[in-house]
């Protein structure tokens, strides 16, 4: 699994007399700096292109595929543009996607390294924001957010590789109603509600205002709560990759690794046929906007069958039936797996308990509690409405990437926030890729070897090797190979990319 996330992006006027075309960059432009400063940081990664031989993103699961010509300009991206695209040394990618910047993050196992390669990539961000402040002449600000507040939109997208034998309508049925429902722990917060902050007030989610539709290809217009790209980056014959675009830019490091960790473990009992109840909902596009716009988390949603329960309801009866699949499968998963299922399903117990009795409590680990906690200590001192625009310039500064003037940055500074990893964790993260995923082969060549690579994908790296006449390929159709503990010593042990390549003959 992995996040990938589109930051927000702002300048301030120039500091120092510019041209007119300077002054105006367009977002894509802006975005374009950006990444390209990150570019100068030494050891960042390889200036090699992005390979989109295999990327698919007019393939529909439902067994058709769109003609590019009656596609949406948004969901050509197997392509470039011309702007910049870097492959980190953690495996991860950095480029520009639309009018943002875009950091994804490398394939990972767990749902803390999700936390882990998450936060790496805010510090990417915030280096490059800093970076292109100097170059520019002018402050740079990237915010990792959901929404402008004016009617734009712009997604922080899950990715989970599941077993192709899966039923797709099975997850259909049955995951929708998580999604909807999950809100209430991964919420990041908003002032505002409706696409373009029509009415006053505060709600739960950034972004289930913005959802239209329940199942669909789009990302960027008529957005679906399951998305239907047919796109594994993986061998296509085993693998589905389930695209997930409902998620909030998470700050809080456990609203991260609940948003995960308690998906992850949806999709397992999906997969293995377990979940054992009809939690198909009436109206999910309406019902995702109603627990977004519902902060005491008591509305009742009606299901298909007629019958009611809350958001908190629905999360415990998926969290009951991830109880009893890890009782059954426990016995399968390693020390560290089955050490982590049953901290993510102990937290994500103690979160609904907490929602169900005193929401408030969780202030120091849910994005929006603490988000709505910080906004009524403003509007008690100062008397605000909620249509106030300082309160308004709070929830963008909450999401700055800058830790000199974030407000989620403050309270983690004060104590306030719960955490989960250490900043050296994240700094070694942002060097370093995950060790058991193919992301280590990625990263490590990207460090070692990176002048000689042509471009990669998630699925394959392309080398252009001195004493071969034609580039070549490595292929990465299976995720679980090219780990450290497969490639580690090899990669150490080669010095120049016509050895690496000898050795992986041999």
């Amino acid at each position: 699994m992995g996040v990938e996330t589109e930051y927000g992006i702002s300048a301030l006027p120039p500091r120092t007399a510019m041209t007119q075309v300077e002054e105006d960059l367009h977002p894509m432009q802006l975005s374009n700096h950006v990444v390209k400063a990150y570019g100068s940081v030494e050891g960042s990664g390889g200036t090699g292109g992005w390979d989109y031989e295999t990327e698919t993103p007019l393939r529909d699961i439902r067994g058709y595929e769109i003609a590019r010509g009656n596609a949406h300009p948004d969901q050509l991206t197997d392509s470039d543009l011309g702007m910049a695209n870097m492959i980190l040394t953690n495996g991860a990618r950095l480029y520009v996607d639309h009018a943002h910047p875009e950091y994804a993050s490398p394939e990972v196992t767990s749902a803390l390294d999700v936390v882990r390669f998450d936060k790496a990539g805010d510090t990417v961000m915030a280096i490059a924001a800093q970076r292109a402040s100097l170059s520019l002449g002018r402050s740079v600000r990237l915010y990792k957010n959901n929404t402008d507040g004016k009617g734009a939109s712009y997604g922080t997208h899950e990715n989970y590789l599941l077993d192709r034998a899966t039923p797709f309508d099975r997850v259909v049925t049955q995951f929708t109603a998580f999604l909807v429902s999950r809100q209430v722990v991964t919420g990041a917060g908003r002032v505002g509600i409706g696409q373009n902050s029509q009415q006053v007030g505060f709600q739960i989610s950034q972004r289930a205002d913005f959802f239209e539709a329940e199942v669909g290809l789009e990302t960027t217009l008529n957005r679906p709560i399951i998305n239907t790209r047919d796109e594994p980056h993986a061998d296509a014959s085993k693998h589905r990759r389930l695209h997930v675009i409902t998620g909030d830019a998470n700050l809080s490091e456990i609203s991260t690794y609940l948003k995960v960790g308690t998906a992850s473990w949806v999709l397992r009992v999906i997969e293995a046929g377990e979940l054992g109840a009809d939690l198909r909902l009436d109206a999910p596009v309406a019902a995702i906007r109603s627990v977004s716009h519902d902060v005491g988390c008591s509305g009742l949603l009606t299901l298909a069958d007629g019958r009611r329960m809350t958001a908190v309801d629905l999360q415990e009866v998926y969290l009951g039936a991830c109880r009893r699949h890890l009782d059954r499968i426990g016995g399968e998963l390693d020390e560290a797996a089955a050490t982590e299922a049953k901290d993510v399903l102990g937290r994500w117990q103690d979160c609904l308990d907490a929602l169900r009795t005193d929401p408030t409590t969780l202030a120091d680990q849910l994005d929006w509690v603490a988000k709505l906690k910080l906004m009524e200590s403003y509007r008690s001192r100062d008397g605000l409405a909620w249509d106030s625009p300082k309160l308004a310039l709070i929830d963008l500064q909450y999401a700055d990437v800058d830790p000199r003037r974030s407000l989620y940055g403050a309270l983690v500074a004060k104590g306030l926030m719960q955490r989960l990893i250490s900043a050296e964790e994240v700094d070694r993260a942002r060097t370093s890729p995950p060790e058991d995923t193919r992301a280590y082969f990625r990263g490590r060549v990207m460090a070692k070897f990176g002048d000689s690579v042509v471009a990669a994908s998630w699925d394959s790296v392309i080398f252009d090797v001195p004493d071969r006449s034609a580039l070549q390929r490595i292929p990465l159709l299976d995720p679980l190979r090219g780990t450290r503990e497969q490639v580690g010593q090899m990669i150490e042990e080669c010095s120049t990319v016509t050895e690496l390549f000898a050795a992986l003959g041999r």
